[in-house]
């Protein structure tokens, strides 16, 4: 059965590593105008403020970036981002009041940008406005279709940008809808492409987040897919990293569990089996989680994510630890993880 996918978060996660990319690859007039030496700031936080109570049902990605312009004005900008999956006919309106609520915030000039990712081809706004009486309002914004670069795909195969990734794998995970087989090939070749595109280690890391977020499978066929990949690294000599995040936090559970039954086994046989069992399965919960906490932060952070292992290693909290390898997936950086449990401990 296919599963709800979640196209926002994926989408979120992309975006937080690959907003240049993304101006680069969806909006090149944008890109071509703003100071890149320049230092960019995100500030979805206070767009969070500005849009909580707009009445409009549903989650979406948003973002918000405050960039500096390249003419002669020197002056600094806001871009903001809206990634819409689903019809909405409410949206133009949206674009439109986030539009001059993050104006009349900032008294700074405001570029909106839409890309639209549903699987219809007519639906496309770009436009808000309404006249009365005399009394005229018009808004227009840039927007791209998803479904548009169905027709360029070999653009999408020879492109360099990460973006092109991103668009190939949303669209084949809605091509492949009830279709898991479909899927798994089509995975498979965007990983595959990642290597063969030469792209850094820490390149791979993000995009095979963003592919596995999106490309979801049945366990049974991850696993064949797991192995194609492992085989193929063998082949090409390639250094396996660690590969879906599900795969390895169900691997770090269960080796902390064996790990935990061995020494109740041994345990049990010197101080009572009933006792001993029961020690050794709570210290294997434990190692497990911790296990599964390591292969996240080496993934999504690497050697800056691993620094936190120490504190997180001392926390007994079977619970907070459940908590923070949860939020590993969705959090943008180690110390809005230390916030988590530092917060737990105050």
């Amino acid at each position: 059965m296919e599963q709800q996918i979640d196209y926002d978060g994926a989408w979120k996660e992309a975006l937080d590593e690959y907003f240049v990319e993304f101006m680069s690859f969806f909006f090149p007039q944008a890109y071509n105008n703003i100071n890149w030496d320049k230092n960019y700031e995100s500030l979805n936080n206070e767009l969070q403020q500005i849009t909580r109570d707009a009445e409009f049902k549903g989650r979406y990605v948003d973002k918000l970036v405050r960039v500096w312009r390249k003419d002669d004005q020197e002056a600094w900008v806001l871009v903001h981002i809206e990634i819409q999956s689903q019809v909405d006919m409410d949206f133009s309106k949206r674009m439109y009041i986030y539009n001059y609520r993050i104006f009349d915030r900032y008294d700074r000039l405001v570029a909106s940008f839409a890309v639209l990712g549903d699987e219809g081809k007519s639906w496309r706004p770009s436009f808000f406005g309404y006249e009365l009486w005399g009394c005229e309002v018009g808004f227009k914004f840039p927007s791209v279709k998803l479904t548009d670069y169905r027709e360029k795909w070999k653009e999408l195969e020879e492109s360099d940008n990460p973006f092109a990734t991103v668009v190939m794998a949303h669209l084949k995970t809605q091509e492949t809808k009830g279709n898991f087989e479909a899927r798994k090939f089509w995975k498979f070749y965007l990983i595959r492409r990642l290597y063969e595109k030469g792209y850094s280690k820490e390149d791979i890391r993000k995009l095979f987040i963003f592919i596995d977020w999106l490309m979801y499978l049945p366990e049974e066929v991850e696993n064949q897919l797991r192995y194609e990949i492992r085989k193929y690294e063998e082949e090409k000599n390639m250094q396996h990293i660690s590969t879906i995040e599900k795969i390895a936090i169900k691997e770090g559970w269960q080796q902390g569990l064996q790990q935990g039954l061995q020494q109740g086994l041994q345990q049990g046989l010197q101080q009572g089996l009933q006792q001993g069992l029961q020690q050794g399965l709570e210290k294997g919960i434990l190692e497990g989680i911790l296990e599964g906490i390591k292969i996240m932060l080496d993934f999504r952070f690497g050697d800056s994510g691993l620094k936190l292992l120490p504190e997180i290693s001392q926390i007994k909290d079977v619970e907070l630890l459940r908590k923070i390898l949860n939020e590993i997936k969705s959090i943008n950086s180690p110390d809005e993880l230390r916030k988590i449990y530092d917060s737990k401990n105050e």
